[in-house]
């Protein structure tokens, strides 16, 4: 049965001091038309496709995602300043507020 929510361990320090490297982060499935500028959520890596990232969303032109780390040291998060702008049908979840 697919949930509507997905727990996922977050690897990497890319979000820090959102995201933990090591603790579990709660997304909820979302339709891909309401995701807004400043979420953060999962979705595929454009270039690996048994990889999936988390990323908060910098901006939204035609279909396109811009995507950044949280993290401030700008060598800690492999976003959309080193693969460009990722099609929002990558897109799986959103942070779930809960």
């Amino acid at each position: 049965m697919d949930s509507r929510f997905l727990n996922v361990v977050v690897n990497g320090d890319s979000m820090w001091p959102t995201l933990k490297q090591g603790s579990t982060a709660k997304f909820e499935r979302i339709d891909s038309n309401l995701v807004t500028v400043g979420q953060v959520v999962l979705l595929d890596h454009p270039f690996m496709p048994n990889l999936r990232i988390i990323k908060r969303i910098q901006s939204i032109e035609n279909g396109k995602l811009f995507l950044v780390g949280d993290n401030p040291d700008p060598t800690a998060s492999e976003d959309s300043h080193n693969f460009g702008m990722v099609d929002i049908a990558l897109f799986i979840a959103v942070l779930s507020q809960e």
